[in-house]
């Protein structure tokens, strides 16, 4: 009777014919050793893991051609996991390199709450939205649709559950309603153009 016949060496037939149950438990006999010696090998169990894994992907990968001792292939895994650490290690030191070789980045100052300031005492945003607020909610909704966020008169009726020609007139009061308004405000008198 070989090596073959029992024990690792028949698992290991099993292994080269594909079968992956067969991987499976090969993996289970020496994934520990396997992790340790890779654990020895880097500077982290994250790593190790990693290591682990890489090792055995290879295993299935090149399962035809495992090369074992005495029926088995532990040999050849820890082989693996030193070679797969070194150049895990290897691309850590060219990544760390690489890194080192960047300018640092400049620490930007955060602008945002001068900007929210600047937009909340905006007179001219401030006495729109005042306007807006005063207008009736059917006025708002019309010109949000249509004005802000720019929907065809289609769109925009379909949205409201109305007619295309009741969006046009709806829009046309309430552009008139809201010119009203703003005109009434000293600090939106000075602006450009107006409503169109």
């Amino acid at each position: 009777m070989t090596t073959e016949d029992t024990g690792e060496g028949a698992l290991l037939a099993r292994v080269r014919a594909g079968d992956p149950d067969a991987f499976g438990e090969l993996f289970d006999l020496h994934r520990d050793r396997v992790f340790r010696q890779a654990r020895r090998m880097t500077n982290s169990a994250h790593d190790a893991e990693d290591v682990t894994g890489m090792v055995f992907l290879e295993a299935w990968r090149r399962r035809d051609s495992l090369r074992d001792v005495d029926g088995s292939v532990i040999g050849w895994l820890l082989v693996t996991a030193n070679n797969v650490s070194r150049n895990l290690a290897r691309a850590s030191r060219r990544y760390r390199h690489v890194l080192a070789g960047l300018p640092t980045p400049e620490q930007m100052p955060d602008h945002s709450h001068l900007v929210d300031a600047r937009l909340d005492s905006d007179r001219r945003r401030v006495a729109l939205h005042g306007a807006l607020s005063r207008l009736p909610r059917r006025d708002q909704d019309i010109l949000s649709l249509c004005v802000i966020e720019e929907l065809s008169t289609a769109d925009a009726a379909a949205a409201l559950d109305v007619a295309p020609g009741t969006v046009k007139s709806r829009l046309s009061r309430a552009k008139v309603r809201l010119a009203a308004l703003l005109a009434e405000s000293t600090d939106f008198a000075s602006t450009e153009g107006g409503l169109r």
